[in-house]
């Protein structure tokens, strides 16, 4: 499929006529920091990304052909596309939101309750569930469906997570159309999945994905998937509530040019997958137990082979492999096509250059279940104020500016911090919390 580059051509086409910049932005297209040339404004013929009528309007009209549903781009990554879903299911909705969620809910998804006054029922806590990754069923979202005194609007499913743990959307899809929820997903670490045989806008009402986290654009660059029929402009007016009036054009212009590559991704990855699998079986074989079931992901279970996933990540950078993260148990490498077969067997060899040891004996953290005395956005405006963590039992959490392990927050706005939680959210490195202030 021949597929067309507007905002590239456009800007290739401006920057050949030597035109004297008097608009922003204030580089004037010199090269001072050395990639300036391609960054533009919102001039005649650029279009508007929260408007679009020309190039911006085409581009993410080839988009929305590639993926299937009507597709928007975001330059401020899926932490817009979120804020605007959750300002998108009020206007669907027409009331006050009642949203189920799995607590790895990314922040943005709280600040965007904060804002819409929205109802978060969070689901229950499974066994094996840690503060890097939370199990979400069926059987969660019907109990948190009946738990709710209210009807559920929409079910917000973070999938995959951050290890790479992938959430079963066919069958919480079924229970949100049982009660005429709207299905919402952070698809942010997966948007390579759209081009496997189990694409998540299958089921996905609206859905984001991050092009620059497992896709080759640029960082920042976003989509907003939106398969529930709501008119364009409502989408870009819901986009445009949370954003800058200054889109960058760079990014703008790599999703662009990132259409034709995709025409060919699902056949690259395809060939590609098989390889990585490969290289999951060699590892196993080698005795690294691993985490997680998404396709590109490698999440390594560090503490079991004898290693923290701190002191793994420290040994491989220092060896020219740079991993994602590394905490006390696990280390997780983002993989893509790009990585290539060389790549993987680097990573191999890097890998199983280490000697197995004992397992180091992981600290069971047991989920908090805390229990909500304010709504998420009473919280988050009221009088607030900062203390250390071991000040805070008894008070009501404000903000989420808690420092943990990626995805899973501990607490949320509004919920009660008890005494028994103190040494769990000391354990987690979290020496300050901010905190309702007592007005009394």
């Amino acid at each position: 499929m021949k597929m067309t580059t507007p905002i590239v051509d456009f800007i290739e086409k401006y920057i050949k006529t030597n035109a004297l910049r008097l608009h922003t932005p204030g580089h004037k297209g010199k090269s001072i920091l050395g990639f300036e040339q391609y960054d533009i404004t919102e001039l005649d013929g650029a279009d508007e990304l929260f408007s679009p009528s020309g190039i911006i309007a085409e581009s993410e009209k080839n988009a929305s052909e590639i993926f299937g549903v009507p597709t928007y781009y975001s330059s401020e990554g899926s932490s817009l596309c979120i804020r605007a879903m959750i300002y998108l299911l009020c206007l669907i909705r027409g009331q006050k939101p009642v949203i189920v969620a799995g607590r790895n809910a990314h922040k943005s998804f709280i600040y965007a309750a904060a804002m819409t006054d929205a109802d978060v029922i969070y689901t229950k806590p499974h066994e094996n569930d840690s503060y890097l990754s939370v199990t979400v069923t069926a059987d969660d979202v019907k109990s948190a469906v009946k738990e709710s005194k209210r009807p559920v609007s929409a079910v917000f499913i973070t999938t995959p997570d951050y290890p790479g743990k992938m959430t079963d959307l066919p069958e919480i899809s079924a229970v949100c159309k049982a009660n005429n929820a709207l299905l919402i997903v952070d698809c942010a670490h997966g948007a390579y999945l759209h081009f496997t045989d189990d694409p998540v806008l299958s089921y996905a009402d609206i859905c984001c994905s991050s092009a620059h986290k497992t896709l080759p654009a640029l960082t920042g660059a976003a989509y907003l998937h939106v398969k529930y029929p709501i008119p364009d402009k409502a989408v870009k007016a819901a986009l445009s509530a949370f954003a800058s009036t200054s889109p960058s054009y760079l990014i703008l212009a790599s999703l662009d040019r990132l259409n034709p590559y995709l025409t060919e991704h699902k056949k690259r990855l395809s060939g590609f997958i098989p390889k990585v699998d490969e290289l999951k079986n060699k590892l196993k074989n080698k005795g690294f137990e691993l985490y997680g079931d998404e396709p590109l992901k490698i999440t390594v279970n560090a503490a079991k082979y004898g290693y923290s996933g701190k002191e793994i990540s420290e040994y491989l950078v220092k060896t020219g492999v740079y991993p994602e993260y590394g905490d006390d148990t696990y280390i997780t490498f983002m993989i893509t096509p790009e990585t290539e077969e060389e790549g993987l067997i680097r990573l191999y060899n890097a890998l199983s250059s280490l000697s197995q040891k004992q397992p180091l004996q992981a600290k069971r953290r047991k989920i908090i279940t805390a229990k909500r005395v304010m709504s998420i956005r009473e919280a988050f405006f009221a009088q607030k104020e900062i203390l250390p963590t071991q000040n805070c039992a008894g008070r009501v959490l404000s903000d989420v500016n808690i420092s943990c392990p990626p995805a899973v927050c501990p607490l949320s706005c509004g919920e009660l911090i008890e005494a028994d939680m103190i040494n769990e959210l000391l354990d987690l490195n979290i020496k300050e919390l901010s905190v309702v202030k007592n007005l009394l």
